[in-house]
């Protein structure tokens, strides 16, 4: 499968590193069961349809932990997305108003509670 090489892909390439040093990957499908386009991120997107997909089907989190927003510029509902699988909307959402997720950032752990 060819992964999807455009502008803000690219600029989304670069390592990053939360507050404990951890490193952030996702990998985005355009339908569900992890087919069809795809774009590997490791920094957050404001925007995953401006040139990136159409939609977002399917998700899986190779290492995070990442918030995602079901609107544009990290607005609307937000999903706690962990490590795993995510092969359609209904596994990252209760919510029945909305199947969409149009921007992602990952969640920066900076300490632990006592």
């Amino acid at each position: 499968m060819a992964e999807q090489h455009s502008a803000p892909e690219q600029a989304a390439a670069g390592k990053s590193h939360g507050g404990l040093g951890g490193s952030y990957k996702v990998i985005v499908y355009e339908m569900e069961n992890f087919q069809g386009k795809r774009c590997e991120l490791t920094a957050e997107c404001p925007n995953l349809t401006e040139s990136l997909l159409e939609k977002v089907g399917s998700i899986q989190v190779e290492s995070g932990p990442w918030l995602a927003f079901e609107r544009r510029a990290f607005r609307g509902e937000q999903y706690v997305l962990e490590k795993g699988d995510y092969p359609r909307w209904d596994a990252w959402s209760n919510s029945h108003h909305s199947d969409s997720l149009l921007s992602l950032r990952p969640l920066h752990i900076v300490g632990w509670l006592r």
